[in-house]
């Protein structure tokens, strides 16, 4: 199976957006996706179809952000929750620590990290004024564990 892909909803009234143009960037994000179409308590969901701006801390500009998925779940007691979720390695939601060396790659983990930061307060505060909540979900939270 490959790393990235086109994914093909087996229950496309399930999907919002282009269901024709469903792609995935990792192998986490289709096993998310595979969850969203299959399970019955996801009424509807979406893959990156929410646009969120965002001012990056890297160059004070406005971004727009597109988080990984939007779902609208049931939930055991019968209560809709509406959720907008990021799927990221566990690594990278926190930041590096810092190297004896200030290496190359340490400062891309560090810009990576500040716009990341930025991306996730700017969702945060746009699913609170939306009636949503957001989550980052990482391989703890997907089950996947490495040999």
């Amino acid at each position: 199976m490959a790393y990235k892909g086109q994914y093909k909803p087996d229950n496309p009234s399930k999907y919002r957006g282009n269901v024709h143009n469903v792609i995935y960037r990792s192998l986490w994000e289709r096993k998310f996706m595979v969850y969203c179409d299959n399970s019955e308590s996801v009424i509807e969901w979406g893959s990156e179809e929410i646009v969120i701006p965002y001012k990056s801390p890297w160059d004070g500009r406005i971004h727009r952000y597109f988080p990984d998925f939007y779902c609208k779940i049931k939930q055991h007691d019968g209560t809709i929750k509406k959720l907008v979720i990021e799927v990221k390695p566990k690594k990278q939601t926190k930041p590096p620590k810092e190297p004896q060396r200030k290496t190359k790659s340490y400062l891309n983990e560090i810009k990576a990290w500040g716009v990341n930061s930025a991306k996730w307060k700017y969702a945060t505060e746009w699913c609170n004024n939306n009636g949503m909540e957001f989550k980052i979900l990482t391989e703890d939270d997907l089950g996947i564990r490495y040999k």
